[in-house]
């Protein structure tokens, strides 16, 4: 499989629908702070990789990704399944805001709300450049198909059997 690194930053696909509607590459000519909902929703590129559990070493803090997902999160979609009532059912969730990513180091570097905010450009994998948002999967970035559902792992067992340290390691640097 091919990584984001051997693949150019834009393929020559139409952007999807409805990005056409919400302006031609918008997020290229807007700042982050000035766009509607409707804009800054159609940044997330669907991965499912924020909902992921992570684990933080209590000695040097660093983070790691774990293949467990928050229990709202439907692994075959990769779409939380109560997105209006998220806040309230899973205690840790956050809305991902402007003021939110000055600190959300949580965030994984594909994220295109944290490489927009770092001044950095959209992967070529993005549903908004490929056009197609089987491009997530077919970079590997989404975590359909292999991460699981809080639901059916012991908290034991997370960082023993779940743990996911060069997850995004390829997309770092």
């Amino acid at each position: 499989m091919k990584t984001p690194q051997n693949k150019p930053e834009t393929r020559k696909t139409p952007n999807k629908p409805h990005s056409e509607a919400l302006g031609d590459r918008f997020w290229e000519k807007k700042p982050l702070a000035e766009m509607n909902e409707a804009e800054w929703e159609a940044l997330c590129d669907g991965c499912g990789a924020c909902c992921l559990i992570q684990l933080e070493d209590e000695d040097t803090g660093e983070r790691v990704f774990t293949k467990v997902a928050c229990t709202l999160l439907d692994i075959g979609t990769c779409k939380c399944k109560d997105y209006e009532n998220r806040f309230e059912k899973v205690p840790g969730c956050s809305k991902v805001t402007l003021d939110l990513l000055k600190t959300a180091d949580w965030l994984p570097p594909t994220c295109a709300y944290r490489r927009l905010y770092d001044g950095k450009p959209l992967y070529w994998w993005h549903p908004l450049i490929s056009g197609d948002p089987a491009t997530v999967k077919e970079a590997g970035v989404s975590i359909k198909g292999w991460a699981r559902s809080e639901d059916n792992v012991h908290p034991d067992e997370i960082e023993e059997k779940y743990l996911a340290p060069n997850l995004f390691k390829r997309f770092e640097g």
